[in-house]
């Protein structure tokens, strides 16, 4: 996969989702957490390439209406797992390193 952070919008994110193992963080331009998690989000990106990992940013006008109705947030940011379309594991909040290191293990073991 490609070692960085994509930009997940209504338009990719069913495809985006299908894909064996993908992570999705949601959050807004405001949020200090979210802003504090850039970088947690990027690192993971470039140090597991089998796990496809995006940013629904959530507070552009028009770019993630329906995932908005897929979908309850309670907090900012938010971040799903999912492998084939199956949404795995929410967690919400800034899901430090360590611990996304353990659920990436956990739920994609690299495969090939």
């Amino acid at each position: 996969m490609s070692g960085v952070v994509e930009n997940v919008n209504d338009e990719n994110y069913e495809a985006f989702t299908q894909a064996p193992a993908a992570i999705v963080a949601y959050g807004l331009a405001t949020c200090e957490p979210c802003k504090a998690y850039d970088p947690i989000l990027e690192a993971m990106a470039k140090d597991h390439t089998h796990v496809r990992f995006g940013k629904a940013k959530m507070h552009v006008p028009g770019q993630c209406r329906s995932i908005k109705k897929q979908h309850t947030f309670e907090t900012y940011p938010t971040t799903h797992f999912f492998a084939n379309g199956k949404l795995l594991l929410t967690r919400e909040g800034k899901v430090e390193t360590e611990e996304l290191t353990s659920l990436i293990i956990t739920h994609f073991p690299q495969v090939g």
